[in-house]
């Protein structure tokens, strides 16, 4: 679904991504971890056109993504959910759902959409009419991952969304995940909390200094062989 091939980007003459291949197949959850530094989110700024590609190739269905406008991915049928949720605090709950379905080809589906938020985030429902910013972390995310699902994307792209989030939260959000890759959704999901990203993954790369030093299924994957790379031991 999504190929990435030979890829070269960063920001002005500072390289950070060096020749950087993936795959990322249809209906499966693939899970990119490293440590900070690693390019993780070069890489997803890259995919999404907020940075050029030097080099190289990004491809969704063989449909070249190169130089195509980040305003303009939601008509390729492609969401990202950020690191940090970054919702929009001064409007409801239901307000920042709805801005999930602005895109005009996605206002006819929005009360369906809007719907499936409210059955999957049962929470949302219980504080449709309440501002995003008085919600607590962990229902800023899940309001955050609502609102990557109102325009029904092929693709969804989600950073680091364990991250600040109490234990207890956590587990919730990976139990949603399972419950997104058991509906048939493909997923790309960059994670540091290796042991969880693991365990909810179909596919596992590992990334260190812009390349991708491992590939491999997520049930193959020995942790204490991912961590001896992950940490560079």
């Amino acid at each position: 679904m999504l190929e990435i091939s030979n890829l070269r980007a960063g920001y002005g003459a500072i390289n950070v991504l060096w020749d950087l291949s993936l795959t990322v197949q249809p209906g499966k959850l693939t899970t990119i971890i490293g440590p900070n530094g690693a390019g993780k989110t070069t890489l997803l700024r890259a995919i999404m056109g907020l940075i050029p590609v030097m080099q190289g190739s990004i491809t969704l269905d063989g449909k070249p993504l190169n130089g195509t406008p980040t305003w303009d991915m939601n008509l390729v049928s492609m969401a990202m959910i950020p690191e940090g949720r970054m919702v929009f605090r001064d409007m409801t709950v239901e307000e920042n759902l709805m801005m999930g379905a602005f895109a005009p080809q996605h206002r006819a589906g929005a009360a369906a959409n809007l719907e499936k938020s409210y059955v999957m985030f049962p929470r949302l429902r219980e504080r449709r009419k309440q501002l995003a910013g008085s919600l607590s972390g962990g229902e800023a995310q899940m309001l955050a991952m609502a609102r990557g699902l109102m325009s029904d994307p092929k693709l969804l792209i989600i950073d680091e969304p364990s991250l600040g989030l109490a234990p207890v939260m956590v587990n919730e959000l990976f139990e949603i995940l399972g419950r997104l890759k058991g509906d048939g959704r493909t997923i790309v999901l960059v994670e540091q909390n290796t042991q969880r990203a693991v365990g909810v993954a179909d596919h596992v790369y590992l990334m260190q200094s812009g390349k991708v030093v491992l590939s491999q299924a997520a049930s193959e994957v020995s942790l204490d062989h991912l961590h001896d790379l992950y940490f560079a031991r």
